[in-house]
């Protein structure tokens, strides 16, 4: 088999520090299965982005960044909230993997329980590159775009996005 990871993230937006993530990674490994979780949410504060758009910014990204499409695959996996089964399904959207990378707790402790071997993500300047940060800063008119690669912020653009989390924001508000 090949030495093939997995890296779960929203990825609301993919941004610099998953991008860095996902490079050290494929340096350990062959290949790596990019999950986009939550893929069924969109159009929220916390889920703008459909998993169509999640799935185009890492592709453009990683483009941008001359990593070559046969170095990984992006598959998009729904949220179950049900815990016990969540890994299940998760490898059952998946191609067979040997190693899962992570930093988010639940994550971790699921994959380790399901017998997988787990290793944590390198953070790059975490304070800074976080979705959350980045659409606070979106919403706020704040510098944002050298968060993300120059490809996805064109794309966020491109799709009107920053008017959707304006639009967002203000429908939570009522």
């Amino acid at each position: 088999m090949t030495n093939r990871g997995l890296f779960v993230g929203r990825f609301q937006p993919f941004h610099k520090g998953h991008l860095e993530a996902v490079k050290a990674i494929l340096k350990r490994v062959d290949e790596l299965v990019i999950v986009v979780g939550s893929s069924q949410y969109s159009h929220t504060l916390d889920n703008p982005f459909t998993a169509g758009e999640r799935i185009t910014m890492i592709r453009r990204s990683l483009e941008e960044e001359d990593i070559t499409q046969s170095k990984y695959l992006v598959v998009p996996v729904p949220d179950l909230h049900i815990h016990a089964i969540w890994v299940a399904q998760v490898v059952g959207y998946c191609p067979e993997f040997v190693g899962v990378y992570t930093n988010e707790p639940l994550t971790r402790r699921l994959f380790i329980e399901a017998g997988y071997s787990v290793e944590p993500v390198p953070f790059h300047r975490r304070k800074i590159y976080s979705s959350t940060n980045i659409r606070k800063r979106i919403l706020i008119g704040e510098g944002w775009e050298e968060l993300v690669a120059e490809s996805v912020a064109e794309f966020i653009k491109e799709i009107d996005g920053l008017e959707r989390l304006r639009d967002l924001a203000e429908t939570d508000k009522t």
